[in-house]
């Protein structure tokens, strides 16, 4: 094909204008950078809900199941992130107890690309060099035995770390953790010798909070939903009573570094009273 004079031109100026944005969206991207770190106040266990990775495909003209492959690389980037700003802690919700009710290929393809991010993760070089301890949080009894087996090796690897604290919220549902809570609590006291009336009348909002999933760690300060939805969907129910939100229309794979240090600058500037 022969291309005139004009064309070549008109082509030409797309690049140039092209280039142009890239670069003032990389020196807006490094001045958020700087600013987040000079602030200093960065959120002690970041709540990520990685939502949209359906639609992304959609909008895309992608098949679905791509949606959550390149989701879960962009898990992988997110990590890197929160590792280079010295969070302590973040949990990604990546697979609620709802979700168990979709397609049975979808959900096959969720729990293999599970099996393989766990074995990613296991031998991941900056896992080990952070001494990042990693665990899985919700209810898997009903996960294949290969899914539940790299889950497993995932977290004895790292069980030992004293690094950042990364939890994968899977087969997770909120409603359920803090029934599983109670329950540990009632065969706690149970085999403490107490009646059912006893171990009700001396209940206590800690006894709920010392069984939670990831009890050893602070509830959330500051929890991140993608995807334009407002709402939590059962995200932490128990721990988020004083967390701070940030809902970003953005869908989960097309999360950017921009995106999140703008989500962490908007918490920067939030004053925290906790009811008082």
């Amino acid at each position: 094909m022969v291309r005139t004079p004009l064309k070549t031109a008109l082509r030409t100026a797309q690049k140039t204008r092209t280039a142009a944005r890239g670069a003032l969206l990389w020196g807006y991207e490094q001045r958020l950078a700087r600013e987040v770190r000079a602030h200093g106040r960065l959120p002690r266990h970041l709540g990520l809900i990685l939502d949209g990775n359906r639609r992304f495909a959609r909008a895309a003209g992608m098949q679905r199941e791509l949606g959550h492959t390149i989701g879960a690389d962009k898990a992988h980037e997110v990590l890197q992130w929160c590792l280079e700003l010295g969070i302590p802690a973040a949990t990604i919700w990546v697979l609620s107890t709802d979700n168990a009710g979709r397609n049975s290929e979808e959900l096959a393809h969720i729990l293999s690309l599970l099996e393989k991010e766990a074995r990613n993760l296991a031998t991941d070089p900056r896992i080990h060099a952070n001494r990042v301890r990693v665990r899985a949080i919700g209810q898997h009894s009903a996960f294949p035995p290969n899914v539940l087996a790299a889950l497993e090796d995932l977290e004895q690897k790292t069980a030992h770390y004293d690094g950042m604290r990364l939890n994968i919220a899977v087969g997770y549902g909120g409603r359920e953790e803090i029934v599983d809570a109670v329950k540990e609590h009632l065969r706690e006291q149970q085999s403490a010798g107490l009646t059912l009336t006893q171990a009700a009348d001396t209940l206590t909002p800690e006894h709920i909070s010392a069984h939670l999933y990831a009890a050893d760690i602070p509830d959330p300060d500051f929890i991140i939903r993608t995807s334009g939805e407002i709402r939590l969907s059962g995200f932490m129910l128990w721990q988020s009573v004083y967390s701070e939100y940030y809902f970003c229309d953005v869908y989960w794979p097309g999360f950017r570094r921009v995106d999140f240090l703008r989500a962490l600058r908007d918490f920067q500037g939030r004053d925290r009273r906790f009811g008082k």
